[in-house]
């Protein structure tokens, strides 16, 4: 793998997402005239063939855009619900409280929605045109790459779970090799019969996105999941299938630097990321050496209140009432940093604060740490890979723009036979007992890690940005805009920049494991600056110099002057590519 890419420098339009050929499809569709949304979509699309360990067509596909005409900014959840028939009680008395791989887990997969809603709204293509490039790199075959082929064989064991899996992807026995041509024959049947049902509607571009769209809710292909699920003891109903609707929603918002961010809902950690960047702002790290032992020390603390803050308050607003405004109140965010020593590590997750309190009372009543009876500490290992996710963003020559962060894996989960789908695994960050916030019910979305963004300046585009890595996505993509924004790299510089994250929380992930103190750093950082680190009292581990693990960053800057230049970066730590004109 190389561990440099260059710049992109556009004039009319750019797209970056997690493999060359993904961007290629979107850069196909921006040259044939589609828009920002088509061309996202049709990478995106392309995405769930070319990282088929990592990101599922049946998966999730959250998506923020903003089109140029009304400069109106929407949010697409593209998040599945539980099935009607899935209930705390029964993983309480089944599982203890645990949510064990396999189809048990499945939520309403939600990326087909979400790709069809976002082109039948905003874009301006058929479903057969966008996911043209998938459904050739499905049926030919690509060539396998250095992260997939680890991916896999890291996973062998539990793609030998089923039968369907071990077929496709372990062919020949085995995990497939790099430069080996790797074929997903089913999935490319299942897109097809999705194009030719809307050939076959023979009305407007509706008509056929309509038909797309019920084809795969109600047809054939929701048949074949929901037997499957039937036959297995699954959850998931036609009727979980037929009723599923994506919420198109306002953003959240908050402003860094003099740029305005914007994040999908408290259904993800948009919002822990916009609590991160107002925290960073009011701690001036502009003041600081980027990656230095202080910068570090004082980011590090800063996450972990968002953490915190995270695990109290963020779940589904359809079934909590998270105190949204209160927590990206200024004031409250200034208050945060009353609890940032400056000279000691907090060695576990710290108080979550008050955000409804009147004055921003910055620790609860009790003065417990959120969830610490319900995550299982762990003082000695290092965190589980998480792989999962990928990535695309688009800005074409009129201004609009798209952001998604696709994602669900293939191998905690059960291929459905003749498909080539794994139907969404996310029900993984719920949790199986009634007494946490984010507790698994029917029709609850769970509390998502994928969250796209965007940025304006001054009213116009500024920045399309986001990347995969679970709960270290947050961090990383802070880290990248603060290396744009406070310390004036280029866009491919501030990706390329070092990288560190801390796993002092309960990972979303099952089964939520919290590392108290833990921070890893790429070595690139330096080993004195992590002697420095350890003094203070971090539990310092090291990345290797460039690693999957620290993210995939994939990201667009507008020039905001006259000159309305676009610059694009993909990130060399995984597959990544960024192209423009």
């Amino acid at each position: 793998m190389s561990y440099i890419n260059s710049l992109v420098t556009a004039k009319h339009f750019a797209v970056s997402s997690g493999h060359g050929l993904a961007t290629q499809a979107g850069y196909d569709i921006l040259e044939s005239g589609g828009n920002a949304i088509d061309a996202g979509v049709a990478a995106g699309i392309a995405l769930a063939v070319l990282h088929t360990d990592l990101c599922n067509f049946a998966g999730v596909a959250p998506i923020i855009l903003r089109m140029a005409d009304t400069g109106k900014i929407t949010t697409i959840d593209g998040l599945g619900t539980w099935p009607r028939a899935a209930t705390v009680g029964f993983f309480e008395k089944e599982f203890g409280g645990e949510i064990p791989d396999g189809i048990l887990r499945t939520i309403v997969p939600a990326a087909p929605a979400a790709w069809i809603t976002a082109l039948k709204e905003f874009g301006t293509m058929r479903f057969a045109d966008v996911a043209a490039m998938a459904i050739q790199c499905a049926s030919d075959g690509f060539p396998v790459y250095d992260i997939f082929a680890d991916f896999i064989k890291e996973k062998e064991e539990q793609y030998r779970r089923t039968p369907e899996n071990a077929r496709i992807y372990l062919p020949n026995g085995r995990p497939p090799k790099v430069a080996e041509t790797f074929i997903q024959s089913d999935l490319a049947a299942t897109l097809q019969y999705m194009v030719d049902e809307e050939a076959a509607a023979k009305g407007s571009r509706e008509d056929g996105l309509n038909a797309a769209y019920d084809s795969f809710y109600k047809g054939d292909i929701a048949q074949k999941i929901c037997a499957y699920h039937r036959e297995n003891n699954g959850f998931l109903t036609l009727a979980d299938m037929a009723d599923y609707k994506v919420r198109l929603e306002e953003p959240l918002h908050i402003n860094f630097m003099g740029a305005d961010f914007y994040t999908c809902g408290a259904w993800c950690q948009g919002i822990s990321l916009a609590q991160l960047l107002g925290m960073l702002e009011h701690a001036s790290i502009d003041k600081l050496i980027p990656n230095s032992a202080e910068h570090i020390h004082i980011v590090t603390e800063i996450m972990k209140l968002v953490f915190a803050d995270r695990e109290q308050y963020v779940a589904d607003p359809a079934f909590h009432d998270v105190p949204i405004k209160e927590m990206l109140d200024s004031g409250y965010l200034a208050s945060r940093l009353k609890d940032v020593n400056l000279n000691k590590a907090q060695p576990n997750l710290p108080a979550a604060g008050d955000p409804l309190g009147a004055l921003g009372v910055t620790t609860q009543k009790n003065g417990a740490a959120p969830d610490t009876l319900s995550t299982t500490v762990d003082d000695h290992s290092s965190p589980s890979t998480c792989a999962d996710t990928t990535y695309v963003c688009a800005i074409d020559a009129d201004g609009n723009m798209f952001s998604a962060t696709p994602s669900d894996t293939s191998f905690d989960t059960d291929v459905i036979p003749g498909t080539g789908l794994c139907p969404s695994s996310r029900g993984s960050q719920s949790r199986g007992y009634a007494d946490h916030i984010n507790a698994l019910a029917p029709g609850k979305r769970p509390r998502l890690t994928p969250n796209p963004a965007l940025a304006l300046k001054d009213g116009k585009p500024f920045m399309t940005f986001g990347t995969p890595g679970g709960d270290v996505q947050i961090q990383v993509m802070a880290q990248v805009v603060s290396n744009v924004l406070c310390y004036g790299m280029d866009i491919q510089g501030a990706i390329e920049a070092p990288r560190f994250s801390t796993y002092s929380f309960p990972s979303s992930f099952a089964p939520h494991t919290s590392y108290p103190g833990l921070l890893k750093l790429e070595q690139r950082i330096g080993h004195d600056i992590g002697d420095h680190l350890k003094s203070l009292g971090h539990k310092v581990e090291w990345w290797d110099d460039w690693t999957w693990l620290a993210g995939g960053v994939c990201a667009i800057v507008a020039d905001t002057s006259d000159e309305g230049y676009l610059y694009a970066g993909a990130d060399p730590r995984r597959a990544g590519l960024a192209l423009g004109k």
